[in-house]
């Protein structure tokens, strides 16, 4: 079993999830006491947060290159951010080692390439919402075409992950939120929705809607699972 490098902490929430999510699919594979080989670096997130709110993602990728250099003498094999935002500076943090990164996107897309989905809404922060960094990856590479909420709904989306969920907190007046504007992206002939920040699944669950939910965060930690696995 290859070892499995996170660098995580943005926040620790999603993170958690990860750790359970990769240990839990290794159990299910393997059997018996089995568990997944983790090397775990995880960040403060106040300190990203206010670098991404000033718009300085160079000092960003300062502090997560560090850390993947670290995830890598730690002897992880390969390296996976556990966060769809800071994806914005995964080439910069993929030349500060020698080992490959496992990018969220592309996890995602190849699922939903194999599903047949051929247009998605997509759910985020502002920053993966707005910018290209995240939305011309599936476009471009996978040929699905992404629909993102309007500019007041991607600040309602924005603001419930980093003031509530990011937090920790899960409020049914918020999932309400979410729903009404999903409901919105339906309209728009979406068949399906990327929930493209790591805390959103904590909220909203398919039990909560009929339109197909793809979670970034257990496909992007399954992902990780069936590498560590196939590559050994």
């Amino acid at each position: 079993m290859k070892t499995i490098g996170l660098i995580g902490g943005m926040s620790w929430e999603s993170t958690a999830n990860y750790y359970q999510i990769i240990n839990r699919e290794v159990k299910a594979r393997l059997g018996g006491l089995h568990s997944g080989k983790v090397c775990l670096y995880s960040v403060d997130f106040a300190e990203i947060e206010t670098l991404q709110h000033q718009g300085r993602w160079d000092d960003s990728a300062t502090i997560l290159a560090q850390a993947a250099k670290s995830v890598e003498e730690g002897g992880a094999d390969f390296i996976l951010i556990c966060t769809n935002t800071m994806h914005k500076v995964a080439d910069q943090i993929q030349l500060a080692v020698n080992v490959p990164l496992v990018h969220i996107a592309d996890a995602t897309a190849e699922k939903l390439v194999a599903d047949g989905v051929k247009r998605v809404g997509l759910l985020g922060t502002r920053f993966t919402m707005e910018q290209d960094f995240y939305k011309l990856r599936l476009i471009d590479k996978f040929g699905i075409d992404v629909v993102v909420p309007s500019a007041g709904d991607q600040t309602i989306v924005h603001e419930v992950i980093y003031n509530e969920l990011c937090k920790g907190e899960v409020r049914d007046d918020s999932r309400q939120r979410y729903l009404t504007i999903i409901d919105k992206l339906v309209d728009q002939g979406i068949e399906a929705v990327i929930l493209g920040c790591t805390e959103i699944a904590m909220l909203v669950e398919p039990k909560h809607t009929n339109v197909t939910l793809y979670d970034t965060t257990e496909i992007h930690a399954k992902a990780a699972v069936h590498k560590a696995l196939r590559d050994n």
